[in-house]
């Protein structure tokens, strides 16, 4: 069985609150504006959308509430029994009950208006349909508000319940308040269970935690019960009647012999006997509790009697305990889970399932090898362990430093005494003073008065050392002679000054420049065909002929240039620097038609249409600075079911 965890159930809203949470959710997730034109069909869709929307959102968060909450069929009878204690269980029922068939109700509308809807003929049928279909959706809600504030207040005290494991190692106690049951729980577990000398402290049931034999208990603290009928026991009683009906755990009846609890014993062993049949098939220890009040030998014979007579036929163990001074505390713990223990493996040796697994044993005797007879030998350590297993035996606690300073008088008067956790081979030796001859010879000969200088002057040969032999390994590496290597220096110097010009050249500091076309001239093209060796002659009259004829020849262009360069300020030269600029903004001016044409675009038209469409997207993005299609935008900032306040008289159109 798992251990139930109530604490996640979610909280369960009001009508009111589950209503705004619905409504809200469904117009913020869905459209909320009809365009003028849409079709009849859009119209529908738009409407048959925000039924289903929030039908969905109903259906949704009413099984999850139906999840959560536990069923009583589906739980351990411990913790159902224990809910009906509580709360009720018909009324329990009944509230989830409500919410299933509210669920069930609201589909059945959203369907319902869904097939009327596939008929609507205008936007206002479309729009009183939605309408007509979320009312009655809230108004089917509403009806549910005080089986949801029901289930809220549940779920609450749920969440404060302790998690106790029903099938797990348990110890329950049990008995008459304040008897000593919390003191007990307090002394064997970490618990902290409120104590107090009146009765009925403890109105519920805690849960405490221990370890024995390696294994994890769990001990758990019920109120007090009177002895009267079942059908007069209160919420506060029941809950105890509950965890000894349907726990499977040691029981611990506790009797207050000193009667300091405000009942007799005589009552004690009353309610005992009534609530006897509690206890069938679970291990029972008597705890006789307040012996440090009242011993048992000082009880008269009638009450020792009365004692007795809880034993019955049976042989039930009873031990003394007091909780004040700890007698019979680890005791009566021990004794409890042990008798558990027990149980437990006479129930699994009592059941089928022993045979399969006896069946699967198989015990191999070996043969005898000779006649010598081997008696076992146990060592005299483990006799004497034997022996004093029963007896404490209580070493002596060392004293720290903090004691052993405050017993000689505190601080700046205890001197720390730093040899006496010394490990020497003599332990005698602690205490003596360093001496000045050893052996028969003087330990002041063995430390050299100039040591460190000595270990400086043997560090710094060995770094020549060191530079010597990589002096000489280098030497024999290399096969260079005296030029050769002078000759590399240089080179090694050039490429790491060309490698630092690269660096700087492509840094980023520089201002990006417009590239420039390149415009070669017949004559430079002459020129470096020359210079290479080449016969420039036939290149000439070949471009001639393969060029488109020009007003002026290519001599009277080289003429032209030179009297430019000669004479820059007279009128050749003006005219020529005009025709060179015009001859530039012609090519710049053809960039982006040569552009367009190399996308596939001729028509200058179509460019021109291309460009005013490419301004008119991108004008969207430039009203809104850096926002783009990810950035989020309120559209609605006032929504009409948030803002609209109270609605008049007559008037039902808040949504």
């Amino acid at each position: 069985m798992p251990v139930y965890n109530f604490k996640t159930i979610g909280k369960v809203p009001s009508a009111k609150d589950f209503i705004d949470i619905v409504l809200s959710r469904t117009q913020r997730k869905t459209p909320t504006v009809v365009r003028r034109g849409w079709k009849i069909s859009r119209i529908r869709s738009f409407y048959i959308r925000k039924i289903k929307f929030t039908q969905d959102n109903y259906n949704e968060k009413l099984t999850r509430v139906l999840d959560e909450f536990p069923r009583l069929d589906d739980i351990h009878p411990f913790y159902a029994d224990l809910i009906n204690v509580l709360y009720s269980r018909d009324h329990y029922k009944l509230a989830l009950g409500q919410i299933n068939t509210a669920r069930q109700t609201i589909d059945n509308l959203a369907k319902d208006y869904l097939r009327l809807l596939k008929f609507g003929d205008s936007l206002y049928r479309c729009k009183e349909l939605k309408r007509a279909a979320l009312g009655r959706m809230c108004t089917c809600m509403k009806k549910l508000n005080s089986s949801l504030l029901y289930l809220e207040q549940v779920r609450q005290h749920l969440s404060r319940l302790p998690s106790i494991d029903p099938s797990t190692r348990t110890l329950l106690i049990t008995g008459y308040p304040n008897v000593g049951k919390s003191s007990f729980i307090n002394k064997v577990s970490r618990a902290d269970v409120d104590v107090q000398p009146y009765a009925f402290t403890t109105k519920s049931l805690f849960v405490g935690h221990f370890n024995h034999k390696y294994t994890r208990w769990q001990v758990i603290d019920t109120p007090g019960i009177l002895d009267h009928p079942l059908e007069q026991r209160n919420t506060i009683e029941m809950q105890a009647i509950t965890a000894l009906a349907h726990l499977q755990s040691t029981v611990l009846f506790f009797i207050d012999i000193s009667e300091s609890c405000g009942y007799t014993i005589e009552q004690q062993v009353s309610l005992f006997h009534s609530i006897k049949p509690l206890f069938t098939n679970k291990p029972l220890l008597i705890v006789l509790n307040k012996i440090d009040l009242m011993k048992i030998e000082d009880l008269s014979p009638e009450k020792k009697a009365l004692i007795e007579t809880v034993k019955g036929d049976k042989d039930i163990d009873m031990i003394p305990m007091s909780n004040v001074s700890e007698i019979g505390v680890s005791k009566v713990k021990e004794t409890a889970c042990n008798m558990l223990l027990e149980m437990r493996v006479q129930k699994k040796l009592n059941s089928k399932r022993i045979d399969d697994i006896v069946g699967r044993i198989q015990l191999t005797k070996p043969a005898k090898r000779d006649n010598k007879e081997r008696t076992h030998s146990i060592p005299q350590s483990v006799l004497d362990a034997r022996k004093n297993k029963g007896k404490k035996q209580l070493k002596p606690k060392k004293k720290l430093e903090k004691q052993l300073e405050l017993e000689a008088g505190g601080p700046g008067i205890y001197s720390y005494d730093s040899r006496k956790n010394w490990s020497l081979a003599n332990p005698d030796w602690k205490y003596d003073a360093i001496p000045k001859i050893m052996d028969g010879k003087n330990v002041a000969d063995f430390i050299h008065p100039d040591i460190e200088k000595m270990l400086d002057e043997l560090e710094r040969e060995e770094e020549e050392l060191e530079r010597a032999a990589d002096d000489q390994m280098e030497d024999d590496i290399s096969d260079l002679d005296e030029d050769e290597k002078h000759l590399l220096g240089k080179i090694r110097h050039k490429r790491h000054v060309v490698v630092k010009e690269n660096l700087l050249k492509s840094t980023n500091n520089k201002p990006t420049l417009p590239r420039r076309a390149k415009v070669r001239t017949i004559a430079s093209a002459a020129e470096s065909f020359a210079e290479k060796g080449l016969e420039t002659e036939k290149f000439v009259a070949a471009t001639k002929k393969r060029g488109r004829k020009r007003t002026r020849e290519v001599d009277d262009d080289a003429e032209m240039e030179d009297t430019y360069m000669q004479d820059i300020d007279g009128e050749t030269g003006v005219s020529a620097r005009t025709r060179s600029r015009s001859r530039s903004k012609s090519l710049a001016r053809d960039v982006s038609s040569r552009r367009a044409k190399d996308e596939g675009i001729k028509d200058p038209k179509a460019i021109a249409k291309a460009r005013k469409l490419l301004k008119k997207g991108q004008k969207k993005f430039i009203m809104n600075a850096r926002g783009g299609e990810a950035d989020r935008r309120v559209l609605d900032e006032k929504p009409k079911h948030l803002f609209s306040g109270k609605r008049g008289i007559g008037k039902t159109d808040r949504r």
